[in-house]
């Protein structure tokens, strides 16, 4: 009785607690705009943000209001559906709030929006914002450099650590990522960087040098983002510095930027593991959607007409003997499912930049030895089910059953086998090509594993059962 109730305790702690049932009533409440704010600001913003997709048009106004600019971007941060909210302030306070925004986050809806209206809220904006997002524009979206924040600490060369210290909490006015402290010499080329526990334990007499990491992770501005996560998202940092091409600091990439490219980098595999575009959205409208998906969609049609093809060729294999149609979806099904397996191990694998080409070629071999593995497995259960299943509940002679289920077990270990390869092979290829693997997956390798299947199972049904066993 006791450790039920110590489990039912542990539950009630462990459980999340939810509170936009409680931020909803106090929005829709009557209390005074100042009282309303006071309560308000003693949720997280994050717990704020969700309430938002709660509220009626006319209750988020209300939010507007009570809260300062400052929370409201802060709130917005954390917003999935921070265009709309943003698109329902008024220009002046739209541009208030986007000077308050992380800078690659403004930038990411003043590309949204239409040049004129772009136009007049950059030039309701500070100008250090203006030349902020000045610098991020200059960027395309898939280079790193559109993904930096100017929001670090930096301090020259040279100087003792007690003019660092005074330097940093100067700097940390305007600039709260302090956790690590970029150093920098005349022409604001990066030396290295200073841990700020290092700094702060540092005697005064300590050389700058001496607490200084010259061996520190760092990206260059105009490198493809992707390329840039592959090297940097195995190390623990809390910042990582961007470089342009003369190896001047230009901006940081911060924990939380890294963890969210990430995010977008999986998401975008995923749309392209189902065929999708990377960046549709749920209010994307139904005409754009449709052109992003019907031409691959109409590659895959015609894949499948050719596999439909490739059935009619054993049009005779079936005339002869339509038993074997019974069981063409297991082949099919079975196929396909080890070769999506083989496809996700492998992209998962490509996205490490140093592979070789030798732990291709070894990934190649483990698969197929998998492959095989699982389907003589598969193979051997298959033949005794299909067999016993044919004769007993069917009623087939002895000999018709087994040799049908022989020829099911067989062709399910060679699909097996023959789908494992395929779906390593192909997306090495399009990776060999430059093309992103995942676009090689999902249906692709599906349409593909069907065709492998259709024809090793009607092609060992022609062989064993007609042209051997004479049925």
């Amino acid at each position: 009785m006791n450790g039920r109730k110590n489990l039912e305790q542990q539950a009630v702690l462990t459980r999340q607690p939810d509170y936009r049932e409680e931020i909803a009533a106090v929005i829709r409440s009557n209390l005074t705009p100042r009282l309303m704010r006071e309560k308000l600001l003693g949720y997280h913003a994050n717990d704020i943000a969700a309430v938002l997709d709660l509220l009626k048009r006319e209750e988020r106004f209300k939010v507007y209001r009570v809260l300062g600019p400052e929370t409201l971007a802060e709130v917005l941060e954390y917003s999935e559906c921070r265009r709309e909210y943003l698109g329902e302030l008024d220009f002046k306070k739209q541009a208030e709030i986007l000077s308050l925004l992380e800078t690659p986050t403004a930038v990411e809806y003043l590309r949204q929006v239409e040049k004129p209206a772009r136009s007049a809220l950059i030039s309701l904006m500070a100008d250090d914002v203006k030349r902020e997002i000045s610098l991020l524009s200059s960027f395309d979206e898939e280079e790193i450099g559109s993904r930096m924040t100017t929001n670090y600490i930096a301090v020259r060369a040279g100087i003792g650590v007690s003019q660092a210290m005074r330097e940093l909490v100067e700097q940390a006015a305007d600039n709260d990522n302090i956790s690590t402290i970029y150093v920098v010499d005349e022409d604001e080329t990066l030396l290295g960087a200073i841990d700020l526990k290092d700094l702060i334990i540092a005697r005064e007499t300590t050389p700058l040098s001496e607490i200084t990491m010259t061996s520190y992770p760092y990206v260059y501005a105009t490198e493809q983002t992707e390329d840039c996560l592959e090297r940097i998202r195995d190390y623990s940092e809390d910042s990582v510095p961007v470089l342009d091409s003369e190896n001047r600091l230009k901006g940081v990439l911060t924990a939380q930027d890294i963890t969210r490219l990430i995010g977008e980098e999986l998401g975008e595999d995923y749309a392209l593991l189902a065929g999708l575009s990377a960046e549709e959205d749920l209010r994307e409208p139904v005409r754009r959607s449709v052109g992003k998906r019907l031409p691959w969609l109409m590659v895959l049609l015609g894949l499948g007409i050719l596999v439909s093809g490739v059935v009619g060729l054993f049009e005779h294999v079936v005339a002869h003997l339509a038993l074997v149609v019974c069981f063409q979806s297991l082949v099919l099904d079975m196929a396909g499912n080890v070769g999506t397996q083989s496809l996700a191990v492998t992209i998962r694998v490509l996205m490490d930049e140093q592979v070789s080409s030798r732990e291709k070629l070894y990934l190649v071999g483990k698969e197929a030895r998998v492959g095989l593995t699982n389907g003589l497995v598969l193979g051997v259960l298959s033949f005794g089910v299909i067999g016993l299943y044919l004769m007993v509940l069917q009623g087939n002679p002895a000999v018709l059953s087994f040799s049908v289920s022989f020829c099911t077990g067989a062709a399910l270990a060679v699909s097996m086998l023959l789908s494992s390869v395929a779906g390593t092979v192909v997306p090495i290829l399009f990776k060999k090509m430059n093309v992103d693997p995942a676009v090689a997956s999902g249906p692709l390798i599906t349409t593909v594993n069907d065709l492998v299947a259709v024809v090793t199972y009607y092609g060992l049904a022609w062989m064993l059962l007609i042209n051997v066993m004479g049925f």
